[in-house]
């Protein structure tokens, strides 16, 4: 254990709690060999995680909650303070409130990004490029209820998947992830929760105009990248493509995009949330 995480250890538990067991952690997709030791959790470190961590103490710095990056343990993993909560995939419908209040926690995120470059030439590479390749913020890539926690803090988690991309690339995920994932939902009450995200975010006309084709083309773009790796066997996407994702994937955006002008209008009345 590295001198960081034994001291973080020691704070949290005094000494009476076996800081060295390892808890893997399941949830997951992309990432393996995740465990929690102590208050810590320990991933693999990627070629972009210095980089990463870099961008994490930067948004801290500005009052984003983040997971606090630790470091290296002896076995070259890299160290993230552990959250306690409650995934919000995992919770009670989130209320229109709580809708704002994660437009605006996306938004803190986005502004407190707003050109940042890391200090070291690093490989990104976006899982889910933005179209034309027009990117303006380094972003988290995946700001979904399966990354954000809820307990007495509300934190996104798993910032692996970091890379070049733009607001409305990034905001169009979320959005429809948080609002949009359920193809069951009234497009009606769908989209009071997707106007209660957007005017949390605070978003400006272009981004409002924008952001229902935007969200089917990126519900689009995951569906076919899922179906490219299960063709090429790349893994874990190849698998997930046939365990479920490439189905829901292929719903979700068939939805979006069927009921953009009902997305379009609910949009077209900013401070609706208020």
């Amino acid at each position: 254990m590295s001198a960081a995480a034994e001291c973080t250890a020691r704070l949290e538990y005094g000494g009476d709690v076996d800081i060295d067991e390892e808890l893997p952690l399941e949830g997951g997709n992309a990432t393996q060999g995740v465990v929690r030791v102590g208050d810590t959790v320990r991933k693999p470190w990627e070629p972009t995680t210095s980089a990463v961590h870099e961008l994490m103490r930067r948004l801290a710095a500005a009052g984003v909650e983040v997971p606090a990056p630790l470091g290296r343990d002896e076995q070259g993993r890299q160290i993230l303070e552990f959250v306690p909560g409650t995934p919000a995939l995992d919770a009670p419908p989130l209320t229109l409130d709580q809708l704002v209040r994660v437009g605006r926690l996306i938004r803190s995120v986005h502004d407190a990004s707003e050109g940042f470059t890391p200090s070291t030439p690093t490989p990104w590479e976006p899982l889910l490029p933005v179209p034309g390749g027009a990117t303006d913020l380094i972003c988290h890539g995946d700001l979904t209820p399966w990354n954000l926690v809820l307990g007495e803090r509300w934190v996104f988690i798993d910032w692996d998947g970091t890379a070049p991309s733009s607001r409305l690339w990034d905001l169009a995920y979320s959005a429809q992830a948080f609002t949009l994932n359920d193809v069951t939902e009234p497009p009606s009450t769908a989209a009071r929760r997707l106007a209660a995200l957007v005017d949390g975010y605070g978003a400006d006309d272009g981004l409002r105009a924008a952001l229902p084709r935007t969200m089917a083309t990126r519900a689009e773009a995951m569906w076919a990248m899922l179906r490219t790796a299960h063709h090429e066997g790349r893994d874990p996407w190849g698998s997930m493509f046939t365990t479920g994702h490439g189905t829901h994937w292929r719903g979700v955006a068939d939805h979006v995009g069927r009921h953009e002008d009902v997305w379009a209008e609910a949009l077209g009345a900013p401070g609706r949330a208020d």
